[in-house]
C-alpha cells in the first residue's frame, strides 16, 4: 500500500484509537473553528451518552436521507440510495458531484445504515472504501461527521451532500428525501 492510500485509510476509518496525527489532518481539513467543535461534539457524546438509559436508539425511530437545500431530488428507491452510498453514482441528474457524509463508527445510526443500505457490517465497510480508493474509482472517501449537529451543519453547507439522522432530528434547513416514495413518518417507510 502506498503513502496516498494509507493517508486516505487513516483519515476516512477514524477510530478510538486515533493519533495526534489524525486530529491535526481532521484540523487541517476543516479549518480550526469547524474541527473543535466536531471533537467537541464528539466528546460531549460520549461524555454524556448512558448507554442504560430510556433514550431512542436508531431501531427504534425512523432514519431520514437528507440533502442539500439545492439538490434537485424528492424521492430515491432503497437500491438508487445504496447506488449513492457505495459511490456507484457519484452526480446527481444536474451534474452536481455527490459528497457523501457519514457518522463517525459507533453511532447507533451508522451501525443502521451499514446494516440496512450497505447492507456491511464495519470491517466489511472499511475494507470497500480502501479498496475503491486504491483502485481509484472515487475521489475521495465518505467525510467523517461526528455529531447531529455536524450533520445538519455540512448538509446546509456542502450542495450536493447526502447524509443520514434520526427522522426526529430533522431541521427545516435541509431537504428530506423520500425513500420508495415514502417519508419517514409514513407508514411502509423502509428505513425504521
Amino acid at each position: 500500500m502506498g503513502a496516498k492510500t494509507i493517508f486516505a485509510c487513516k483519515s476516512l476509518l477514524c477510530s478510538p484509537n486515533c493519533d495526534k496525527r489524525i486530529y491535526m489532518k481532521i484540523f487541517k481539513y476543516f479549518g480550526k473553528r469547524q474541527a473543535t467543535l466536531a471533537i467537541a461534539s464528539f466528546f460531549a457524546v460520549l461524555l454524556f451518552s448512558t448507554h442504560g438509559s430510556t433514550q431512542e436508539t436508531a431501531s427504534e425511530t425512523a432514519i431520514a436521507i437528507v440533502v442539500h437545500k439545492d439538490t434537485q431530488v424528492d424521492n430515491l428507491s432503497l437500491q438508487e440510495l445504496r447506488s449513492i452510498f457505495l459511490a456507484d453514482q457519484q452526480f446527481w441528474p444536474d451534474r452536481t458531484r455527490i459528497i457523501l457524509l457519514v457518522r463517525a463508527p459507533q453511532s447507533d445510526e451508522r451501525t443502521f445504515v451499514l446494516n440496512s443500505i450497505y447492507q456491511m457490517d464495519e470491517a466489511q465497510f472499511r475494507q470497500y472504501w480502501i479498496a475503491k480508493m486504491f483502485r481509484a474509482e472515487v475521489p475521495r472517501g465518505p467525510k467523517i461527521v461526528f455529531s447531529t449537529d455536524m450533520t445538519l451543519e455540512l448538509v446546509l453547507a456542502i450542495p450536493g451532500s447526502i447524509s443520514f439522522m434520526r427522522a426526529n432530528e430533522v431541521t427545516d434547513q435541509v431537504r428530506v428525501v423520500r425513500v420508495d416514495g415514502k417519508l419517514p413518518s409514513e407508514a411502509g417507510y423502509p428505513l425504521k
